[in-house]
């Protein structure tokens, strides 16, 4: 329907978060490692996560979770021709709400604020593929 890259750029965005967040992981482990909280060695096999960057090696794994779902669809909607302006402002819609979701994991980590910012980006992928669903069967 668009014959633009739009639908690239969102999954740029999401990428840059996760380039973000393993260069946190590493400041985080690197700390933990500087003030004797951890040893090197940890994370040889990393078996266990240190406090200080625990969160953000649990959000960086929710990173490969939901996204590749989004990824994925936005792909198949991108190489079927079937996005458009809604599609383009349903995968921002995933990406803010996954900064979102990062930052309040990373940070506060109130699943109180943190559920719904992931059931908004859930909502936007469930819609994503529904879309495609009903591209793909009226074309």
């Amino acid at each position: 329907m668009t014959d633009t890259t739009a639908m690239f750029w969102p999954m740029i965005a999401h990428a840059a978060l996760v380039f973000i967040l393993y260069y946190l992981l590493s400041v985080r482990r690197v700390a933990a490692v500087k003030s004797g909280s951890a040893a090197a060695q940890q994370f040889k096999e990393n078996l266990s996560e240190p406090e200080e960057s625990l969160l953000v090696h649990n959000n960086l794994k929710n990173q490969f979770e939901l996204p590749m779902l989004f990824h994925a669809g936005a792909l198949a909607i991108y190489a079927t021709n079937a996005d458009n302006i809604i599609t383009i402002v349903l995968a921002w819609v995933f990406v803010i709400s996954r900064y979102a979701h990062s930052y309040v994991h990373i940070t506060s980590n109130r699943l109180r604020y943190r559920r719904p910012l992931f059931m908004i980006g859930f909502a936007a992928t469930v819609v994503l593929w529904g879309w495609l669903a009903v591209w793909l069967a009226t074309s």
